[in-house]
């Protein structure tokens, strides 16, 4: 059985090394609108390529790197073209504050910091994670880790300020308060993937969030024309369900990069 399932393990990865390759063969400038995000709602599976090939192509080389230390040593997970559209979110939206639920090691929530760093873009930065390895139907995490302390620690590994972090369930009534305490400009929700908690969370954020601020929903590309290529994945049946039932009235879809989809709020 162990052997069975190290020849399966070989063969994805092989899988996934001739995906990469094949996508980074096309040649430059051929297909480099990353920043039309209405294409990306149109057609996310060639936006996602575009984005795959600018994160090897063109992004920072500080974004580049900063991507490589977490996938080192199992420090995140996420995909190299979730760094593009984090680029340029932050760029095109400068918030002035960003909360995630659901932080895992940091990877994501101090990508935020550099690049405000990076842009002199003055943004508050707030987590909320119960920082523990307890997971959900779909997800498994590392044991024996102080998960706080080793956020911490990566942002200091990248001479960022510390953020301001809330130990706690996003549902528990402390987190639901912070949530509620002000204004959001951006809300990125990757906590529990279970549709009752994914729902939950959404039912505060879509509240606190500023009007014209967004929310980013992590997982949820199943019920899209995404395609994912061998190396990726098109996200969870709780958060692909929620996606399908926002109100398109009061959030529009304004992106798409793979399973992470962005709606604005209208109204």
């Amino acid at each position: 059985m162990k052997i069975l399932k190290n020849l399966k393990g070989f063969w994805l990865r092989a899988k996934s090394d001739k995906s990469r390759r094949q996508l980074l063969k096309v040649a430059p400038g051929e297909t480099n609108y990353t920043s039309d995000f209405k294409f990306a709602v149109k057609n996310p599976t060639a936006y996602y390529e575009t984005s795959f090939r600018e994160f090897h192509r063109s992004l920072p080389a500080e974004l580049r790197k900063h991507r490589q230390y977490f996938q080192e040593n199992q420090r995140g997970y996420g995909e190299d073209a979730f760094h593009v559209m984090w680029w340029n979110l932050i760029r095109r939206f400068k918030p002035q504050n960003f909360l995630e639920i659901g932080i895992y090691r940091g990877q994501t929530i101090s990508l935020v910091s550099l690049i405000t760093k990076m842009e002199g873009i003055s943004c508050e930065v707030h987590g909320i994670s119960p920082f523990s390895s307890v997971g959900d139907s779909v997800s498994d995490y590392l044991r024996g880790i102080d998960y706080l302390e080793d956020t911490l620690k990566n942002f200091h590994h990248f001479s960022l300020p510390s953020p301001e972090l809330l130990k706690a369930y996003s549902t528990d009534d402390e987190a639901v308060n912070l949530i509620r305490s002000r204004s959001w400009d951006i809300i990125y929700i990757d906590g529990n993937h279970d549709y009752e908690i994914v729902k939950a969370d959404w039912a505060v954020c879509s509240e606190a969030v500023e009007t014209g601020g967004l929310i980013v929903l992590d997982d949820s590309g199943l019920t899209t024309g995404y395609r994912p290529p061998a190396f990726a994945t098109g996200g969870h049946p709780g958060p692909s369900r929620l996606a399908s039932e926002i109100d398109a009235s009061r959030f529009e879809e304004i992106l798409q990069v793979g399973h992470n989809r962005v709606f604005q709020k209208q109204a």
